[in-house]
């Protein structure tokens, strides 16, 4: 198959797939997602990704039919259908199927989405990216990976109607996340991410940036900065499972970073290093 979609034990194209309308999904975004990307067949970080997924149902309190387990080997599954590339891998569940209404029975079985689209994996290192910042205004549930996107969605737009590759939230100059991925700097040989708090997602990218920075030898920061701080920062990082190490030049029109390329290639090629290696073919 070159696309693929399952819904509640069905399997077909993406474009062949029908959701019920009741689902829970469609009138309030009551559900929670995870993605990451495969290549040669293998899921990347899976482990990580599915452990993100089960701690986001906790949050938000939709008890699964289906084990953390049974989730896993469902998704290797459905990746050995798909033909060879490099595939973007998303999986939802919705809190269920019921007639609109705000309440919801406890005895609602959750709904299960995964599709599965070509997506070119892109490592290049020299890559640069342009950004914008904006006004953090999404609610305070940043640390679970809801479907609730809204304002990612209209600063996502804002940003690609400008030419730009990406958002940078900040709430009163803190910087907290990207629309969609995290973002992090390097400071005078220190890698720095913002704390894990309820302002931004615990990405899994960002987590394999830190553990390569210590092996690095890098000083590793997990407290805040601000926007001035980013803006006079060494080297600004996005990073997210399908793009790992991104390099941002320019933000709200000034150029930024370019001041350690050392560490920032010994940085992309750890992880990069670690990306290959993990899906190789046996």
């Amino acid at each position: 198959m070159k696309d693929l979609a399952y819904y509640n034990g069905k399997i077909s194209s993406i474009s062949e797939m029908m959701v019920p309308f009741n689902d829970r999904s469609h009138f309030f975004g009551d559900g929670i997602y995870d993605a990451t990307v495969s290549r040669n067949g293998i899921i990347f970080k899976l482990t990580d990704h599915l452990e993100r997924f089960f701690s986001s149902m906790a949050l938000v309190g939709i008890n699964p039919d289906f084990t953390i387990t049974e989730l896993e080997q469902l998704l290797k599954t459905l990746v050995g259908k798909l033909d060879e590339a490099d595939y973007f891998i998303y999986f939802q569940v919705s809190r269920g199927t019921a007639p609109r209404d705000h309440s919801y029975s406890p005895d609602i079985i959750p709904n299960l989405s995964i599709y599965m689209s070509p997506w070119p994996i892109d490592t290049d290192k020299d890559v640069r990216l342009k950004v914008m910042t904006a006004q953090d205004k999404r609610f305070e549930f940043c640390h679970i990976k809801t479907l609730n996107l809204l304002p990612n969605v209209i600063a996502s737009q804002e940003a690609t109607l400008k030419g730009l590759d990406e958002v940078v939230f900040h709430r009163d100059q803190r910087v907290t996340e990207c629309a969609h991925s995290n973002v992090s700097i390097l400071v005078n040989g220190v890698f720095q991410t913002a704390p894990l708090d309820n302002w931004i997602l615990p990405g899994i990218a960002r987590k394999y940036l830190l553990l390569a920075s210590e092996a690095l030898g890098f000083g590793t920061s997990e407290t805040p900065f601000t926007v001035d701080e980013m803006l006079l920062a060494d080297e600004v990082i996005i990073s997210s499972s399908a793009s790992i190490c991104m390099v941002v030049s320019e933000i709200d029109g000034k150029a930024v970073g370019g001041k350690d390329p050392e560490r920032l290639r010994q940085l992309q090629d750890a992880v990069y290093e670690d990306f290959y290696k993990e899906t190789d073919s046996l």
